[in-house]
């Protein structure tokens, strides 16, 4: 791993228990668990001067000292981002920059990493930076599980929400998703200045937080700047047996 152009260190929140798809980061049908095949993802973005699993789990920190990677045990939190944040506390004094990398992204492109670092470190005056890609299926747009963004034209996020913004009231939504979207499909990685993510995880949940299920509204209803990189791709999380099963058969084929 380089040294990255700012003090910035990677944090994988890694929860043992998941509803559908119980252990999920332990799964090893690729001869490798799914937690290392993250980490290894991540290790290859050039910003990132330390990478570390947050873990409440023995099994998991056992997994990830085993492949070489750098665990911390936690106490158990509500979210990774309080996780993350403990780690921070306990370890983080010279880190300037943290990012929350999802232990279930195995496909992540370390290139979004970067962006996310690059656009905290030009920026002083953000608290945060995510990422979004373009929305181009009516499926994606109308599903709640699908968060999407609207920014404003420099970029800065506006709102979050699980429902379709912004409406359209006038217009042919299949065409505007064919040509010239302008929806915008929020993807759950996050960069934080170290100050602002342990303000930020000692605020009460949020009256818009509670009603969408997005703790990222945390953060505006706070007055935060959350900076939206836009990228072309969008790796796809392991949330169910499905998406293993797609993901193993990707990786086998690029195997083979």
């Amino acid at each position: 791993m380089n040294q990255g152009i700012s003090n910035a260190v990677g944090i994988i929140p890694a929860r043992l228990e998941s509803t559908r798809l119980p252990r999920k980061l332990l799964l090893a049908k690729t001869g490798r668990p799914l937690i290392q095949h993250t980490w290894e993802a991540a290790l290859e973005a050039s910003s990132l001067s330390r990478l570390i699993v947050a873990t409440d789990s023995p099994e998991i920190a056992d997994a990830v000292e085993k492949f070489g990677g750098e665990s911390v045990l936690t106490g158990d939190h509500p979210s990774g981002t309080d996780r993350i944040a403990e780690v921070i506390r306990r370890f983080g004094a010279e880190d300037e920059i943290v990012v929350n990398i999802q232990g279930d992204e195995p496909e992540i492109n370390p290139d979004n990493i970067d962006r996310l670092v690059h656009s905290l470190a030009i920026a002083p005056n953000t608290e945060m930076a995510t990422l979004a890609t373009p929305i181009l299926e009516d499926k994606t747009l109308n599903d709640p599980a699908c968060t999407k963004v609207v920014c404003a034209a420099d970029g800065r996020a506006l709102y979050f929400s699980r429902s379709p913004i912004p409406f359209c009231r006038d217009g042919n939504v299949s065409e505007l998703l064919s040509s010239n979207s302008p929806w915008l499909l929020h993807i759950g990685v996050y960069g934080y200045r170290r100050e602002f993510l342990l303000r930020l995880t000692e605020l009460p949940q949020s009256k818009l937080e509670a009603v969408e299920k997005l703790e990222q509204l945390r953060a505006l209803e706070a007055g935060a700047t959350i900076q939206v990189e836009i990228v072309s791709h969008h790796a796809p999380g392991i949330d169910t047996p499905q998406d293993y099963t797609a993901f193993v058969a990707r990786y086998n084929e690029t195997r083979s």
